[in-house]
């Protein structure tokens, strides 16, 4: 039997902040979105244009305090074909990259970069 990975959820303050950017940051696109007033919550799926994979943002409309992530959440990752033109756009849109890294001594293969909740996203080059 074969599974294929379907979508991570993270949980977010402030959902239209938080789609905003993953649009803006990696050009991911809402595919669909769920109210649930039962719930007193949103769903929101976004998805990169390549690939099937997807990240659904969950706002729990009652939520007031923001979301502790102890000490096991890790990151999400993204590809990228240029780190360095990547990097300077993540700079020059304010978002704040980290450093560029690598894990050898040679060339930078990968940065981090926060979302509005504090959620890091790898960015490696592909």
């Amino acid at each position: 039997m074969k599974y294929e990975m379907i979508h991570t959820c993270i949980r977010v303050m402030d959902l239209k902040k938080s789609e905003l950017f993953y649009q803006q940051a990696f050009g991911f696109e809402i595919v669909r979105r769920m109210e649930l007033p039962d719930h007193k919550c949103t769903l929101s799926w976004l998805r990169s244009p390549v690939g099937t994979f997807e990240l659904e943002l969950t706002w729990n409309h009652d939520q007031k305090e923001p979301y502790t992530m102890g000490n096991g959440y890790s990151h999400l990752a993204v590809g990228v074909k240029d780190l360095l033109i990547s990097h300077k756009r993540h700079e020059a849109m304010g978002l704040k990259p980290k450093p560029l890294k690598c894990l050898t001594d040679g060339k930078p293969t990968f940065y981090f970069l926060a979302d509005p909740d504090g959620y890091l996203v790898e960015v490696l080059e592909n």
